[in-house]
């Protein structure tokens, strides 16, 4: 909305290419944000926590290596929007672990009744990133003249993808579905 009130209207390709606006700043501050977030996770073992030290390592190489512009970009800067996608990746699998695997574990040999959804919800969350991560490299392998391409479907899976944590990072807080006390 920023750069549709601040500099013109519609959306860009991906959310990475807001670099490439005067969204820059709040993309890149944003992200460097997200990955002291994750750097100062602690969960409850060393593979938790190894978890977010790489999904802040990923999130902070996204925010500095930007994407290549679309229009006038240098072999360097292809370079760099390659790295760039592949930390994106990176970012992104990673939060899928999150969901898929460190979210779903219990510490009790029966997992509660709301252990029990909270875990369906993570499974939900999980593959909807997995499932955006795929369909974003699709998008990829199509031609530029392709008429998906018009609709910016890369930042609506990003944007899926994004929000897909989000819900299950909520969850994780038990805000809802959270277990009874003992």
């Amino acid at each position: 909305f920023g750069k549709i009130i601040l500099e013109s209207p519609g959306i860009e390709s991906s959310v990475s290419a807001y670099y490439h606006t005067v969204m820059r700043d709040v993309l890149v501050g944003s992200l460097c944000a997200i990955g002291v977030f994750l750097l100062s996770y602690r969960g409850y073992n060393k593979i938790d926590n190894l978890a977010g030290d790489l999904a802040c390592v990923f999130a902070v190489a996204v925010a500095l290596l930007p994407t290549a512009p679309k229009v006038g970009a240098t072999c360097t800067d292809r370079v760099i929007g390659m790295l760039h996608s592949s930390f994106a990746a990176g970012f992104l699998l990673t939060l899928a672990y999150f969901c898929l695997v460190l979210f779903r574990k219990t510490d009790k040999k029966t997992p509660t009744k709301q252990k029990k959804k909270r875990n369906v919800v993570y499974a939900v969350c999980g593959w909807t990133i997995i499932g955006c991560i795929l369909l974003i490299f699709v998008m990829f392998q199509l031609p530029d003249n392709s008429a998906f391409l018009n609709w910016n479907p890369v930042f609506w899976f990003e944007a899926v993808a994004v929000v897909a944590f989000g819900v299950s990072w909520f969850i994780k807080g038990e805000t809802i579905f959270k277990d009874k006390a003992a």
